[in-house]
C-alpha cells in the first residue's frame, strides 16, 4: 500500500503532491496519508473533483492526537 506522511511537507505543497500519488496508482489499490489533522477538506476535494476516488472505502483512524492515518482507495 503506498503510504505518505505528509506532517514535515510544508501545506500548500501537500496536496499537489498526494493527487500526484493517487494518480499514479492503479485502479484497487489504497494511498495511506499520514496527517497532523484530519484530512476531511482533503476528502471533499478527492470526492468533488478525482472521479477514481473511492469515497465510500474512505477511512480514517487517530492513533495519537497529533497523527491522523486516512486511506483513501481507487477504483
Amino acid at each position: 500500500m503506498p503510504r505518505l506522511d505528509v506532517r514535515e511537507i510544508p501545506p500548500p505543497e501537500r496536496h499537489p503532491k498526494i493527487h500526484d500519488a493517487f494518480a499514479e496508482m492503479d485502479s484497487g489499490e489504497v494511498l495511506e496519508i499520514v496527517n497532523d489533522h484530519e484530512p476531511k477538506p482533503l476528502f471533499y476535494e478527492m470526492q468533488a473533483e478525482v472521479e477514481s476516488f473511492d469515497a465510500d472505502g474512505y477511512e480514517v483512524e487517530r492513533p495519537e492526537s497529533q497523527k491522523f492515518v486516512a486511506k483513501f482507495p481507487k477504483q
